[in-house]
C-alpha cells in the first residue's frame, strides 16, 4: 500500500483531478490565471491542526522596552466617489508594547452602490487533521496495535532480526559443499587403488581422511553453528531510525506510530515496513550520508524558512529553478547525476528531520510549500524518471512526515499531470493537498503561515538572512487588512510621546498608490509630508520601509488608494524607539 510522500519529490508532486471525492484536496484557481479547458479549482480553508515545535517557533509581540510611548492605529476606508460614510468595520491589531495601543477603524463611503461583486468563497472539502502522538489520546485499537508492534520490534532486537542478513550459515554451507566436492574427487582414487590389489585385502582409509570427512559433515556443521549463534545474540541490538533509538524512550512510540498510520494500523504490515526501511537505510548508508559534503548548487531549489501557524517548520520546493538549462543538465542528464541529486535531497531531508521534536506532544512533521511557477512540464523525460524513483523511495521509507502540502502558482497542465498519478496515492495523502493559482497563492499561504513568516518572494514580509541588519524579524508580528476595490485605506498611528517611529508596509501585487504624512495635534502646526503619493506597481520594491522622528505629539497617516476592481491585501507592522538623549 502506498503511503504519503514527504518533502522530497524530485519534480512537481501531483495536483488533484478536476472531479474530486469528498476527501480530495482543495484547489484554488482564478479564471484569468488558468485558461480552459480545466475548470477553476478550489482551495481548502482549514489548516493543519495543532502542534508545538522543537526548536520552538519565534514568539512575536516582544517590543523595544525603551519606549514609553502609546500608539493607536486607525484605518479609514474612504470611497473614491462620495463622502457619505457607511457602518464601520474594525480590524484587530496586535498590541505592540505596553506603551503602544492600536485601533483599526474602517470607515467606508457608501455614496454609490457597490458595483463590484463579491467572489464566492471556495468550497470546503474534507481536509487532513493531524493526529495526536500521545498514547493516552489514542483509541483502544490504536493503543493495542502500538503495543503489539512494540513486542514484535523488541523480539526482533533480541534476535538481531534487524541486522544485515547474517551470512555465516550460508557461507558455512558453501564451505561444506566445496569440501565435500573435494573429498568426492579424492574418493574414486582410493577405490581405484583398492580394485587393483587383491580383492580379499581390506583397505582402510587413513585416519586423516576419516577426520576430514567428519569435519565437513553437514550435521556436525549445523551443531557448531547452533553452538555459536546464541553467543552472538546474547544481547539485544541497538537500532536507530531518523536519529531516534528504537524502544529506548517515548520518542520511539512516535516513530512506530508513523509506520502504523502508513499501514492503517495493520501491525504485521507496519513491522515489515520497518524492517525494509532499516535495511534500506543500511544499504543507502544514511548515517554516513548525513555528514557528507554534497555542495550547495541546489540550495535555492529546496530550503527551510520559518514556521506555520501551528508551529511546523516550513519547507519550500522551488521547481522553477530547473528552467535553468545548465542546472537541469547538471542535475538530471544521466543516471549518475540523478542519483547524486537524490542523495542530496535525502541528505537535506534527514538533516531537517533530526531537528524535529519526536516527543509525543512535539512537532514531528513539516509544512511543505511547492512553488510550480515556471516549473518544467511533464514532457521532461529525465524529470519523470527522477520523480518516479524518488516517489517510490520516499513513500516506503519516510512515512507521515508532511502535515500539509500546499501547491502555489499551479499551471493549468498540472491538473492533467496529477490525474495520471493520483490513483497511486492514498486518500490520506491526497487529503493533505491544497492548490492555488498565481493570483491566490499569497492569500492561500497566509491561511496557514503568518505574513511575517512568509518570504518576500511569496507575498510576505520575511527577508532572507543577510548582513543588512533589518529592522524587523520573523518575531515581529504583522497586521493584515483587506483593502476593498475602489477605496482608500488609511492606517493612523497615534503618538503620545516624542519618539522615533519605524514601520514597514506592503500590498501584495501592489497596483495601488501609497503615501505617508505626519499630522501634529497643534492646530497652528502644518502637516508634514513624509512620502508623496506614489503609484506602486508589481515591479516596485516588494516592501516599503521608513521611519520618522516625532518631536511633537500627533499621528502618522499611512494611506493606500486601491483604484482597481480587485481586493488587495495590506500588510504592515511598526515599532517605537525612544529618542536618544
Amino acid at each position: 500500500m502506498a503511503q504519503e510522500s514527504t518533502p522530497l519529490l524530485v519534480s512537481p508532486p501531483p495536483p488533484p483531478s478536476l472531479e474530486q471525492a469528498p476527501t480530495s484536496p482543495a484547489i484554488v484557481k482564478d479564471k484569468e490565471d488558468l485558461p480552459p479547458p480545466p475548470e477553476p479549482v478550489e482551495e481548502a480553508e482549514s489548516p493543519a491542526e495543532k502542534g508545538a515545535i522543537l526548536p520552538p517557533p519565534p514568539e512575536g509581540g516582544q517590543k523595544d522596552s525603551r519606549s514609553s510611548s502609546l500608539a493607536a492605529v486607525m484605518g479609514k476606508e474612504e470611497s473614491v466617489s462620495s463622502p457619505k460614510p457607511p457602518p464601520e468595520e474594525k480590524n484587530e491589531v496586535t498590541e505592540k508594547s505596553a506603551a503602544a495601543k492600536e485601533e483599526v477603524v474602517a470607515v467606508a463611503d457608501s455614496g454609490k452602490e457597490k458595483q463590484v461583486e463579491e467572489r464566492k468563497g471556495p468550497q470546503t472539502l474534507v481536509s487532513f487533521k493531524e493526529e495526536s502522538n500521545v498514547v493516552s489520546d489514542l483509541s483502544d485499537i490504536e493503543r493495542k496495535s502500538l503495543e503489539e508492534l512494540k513486542q514484535l520490534v523488541q523480539e526482533a532486537l533480541n534476535t538481531h532480526q534487524f541486522s544485515t542478513a547474517p551470512p555465516k550459515k550460508e557461507e558455512r554451507q558453501s564451505v561444506i559443499v566445496t569440501q565435500e566436492a573435494q573429498t568426492a574427487q579424492e574418493t574414486p582414487k582410493t577405490e581405484a587403488s583398492a580394485s587393483e590389489s587383491d580383492v580379499s585385502t581390506e583397505i582402510k582409509p587413513p585416519a586423516e581422511t576419516q577426520e576430514s570427512k567428519v569435519e565437513v559433515t553437514p550435521e556436525k556443521e549445523s551443531q557448531e553453528v547452533a553452538k555459536e549463534e546464541p553467543k552472538v545474540a546474547s544481547s539485544p541490538e541497538e537500532v536507530t531510525i531518523w536519529g531516534i533509538p528504537l524502544l529506548k524512550d517515548d520518542r520511539s512510540d512516535v516513530v512506530l506510530l508513523k509506520f502504523l498510520r502508513a499501514r492503517d494500523f495493520k501491525v504485521r504490515d507496519a513491522f515489515v515496513m520497518i524492517k525494509n526501511t532499516i535495511q534500506w537505510r543500511r544499504d543507502f548508508k544514511i548515517d554516513e550520508l548525513v555528514d557528507e559534503d554534497l555542495g550547495d548548487d541546489l540550495e535555492k531549489v529546496v530550503f527551510m524558512h520559518g514556521y506555520d501557524r501551528e508551529g511546523h517548520p516550513v519547507c519550500y520546493n522551488v521547481y522553477g529553478e530547473f528552467q535553468n538549462k545548465e542546472l537541469y543538465q547538471k542535475t538530471f542528464s544521466d543516471e549518475e547525476k540523478r542519483l547524486k541529486f537524490l542523495r542530496w535531497r535525502i541528505q537535506f531531508l534527514e538533516r531537517s528531520i533530526r531537528k524535529l521534536d519526536f516527543s509525543p506532544s512535539g512537532i514531528s512533521t513539516v509544512f511543505q510549500v511547492n512553488d510550480l511557477k515556471n516549473s518544467p512540464g511533464p514532457g521532461k523525460r529525465e524529470l519523470r524518471l527522477a520523480t518516479k524513483q524518488a516517489l517510490l523511495l520516499l513513500q516506503d521509507n519516510y512515512p507521515e512526515f508532511v502535515a500539509k502540502q500546499v501547491f502555489i502558482n499551479v499551471p493549468w497542465w498540472y491538473v492533467a499531470f496529477y490525474t495520471m498519478i493520483s490513483p497511486f496515492m492514498t486518500q490520506r495523502t491526497k487529503s493533505k493537498f491544497v492548490f492555488a493559482g498565481p493570483s491566490k497563492s499569497a492569500e492561500t499561504l497566509f491561511k496557514y503561515v503568518s505574513p511575517e513568516q512568509v518570504p518576500t518572494q511569496y507575498g510576505g514580509l520575511s527577508v532572507d538572512f543577510c548582513d543588512c541588519d533589518p529592522e524587523f524579524t520573523i518575531a515581529d508580528p504583522a497586521t493584515e487588512i483587506t483593502v476593498k476595490p475602489a477605496t482608500k485605506q488609511t492606517v493612523e498611528i497615534i503618538l503620545y510621546e516624542k519618539c522615533i517611529l519605524v514601520w514597514e508596509l506592503r500590498v501584495v501585487g501592489w497596483e495601488v498608490s501609497y503615501s505617508a504624512e505626519f499630522v501634529p495635534d497643534s492646530k497652528d502646526a502644518y502637516t508634514i509630508i513624509i512620502t508623496k503619493p506614489a503609484k506602486m506597481t508589481p515591479t516596485s520594491e516588494p516592501v516599503v520601509s521608513s521611519s520618522f522622528k516625532v518631536v511633537e505629539l500627533g499621528k502618522i497617516l499611512l494611506t493606500i488608494d486601491n483604484p482597481t476592481s480587485k481586493k488587495k491585501k495590506l500588510l504592515y507592522r511598526f515599532k517605537i524607539d525612544s529618542l536618544s538623549d
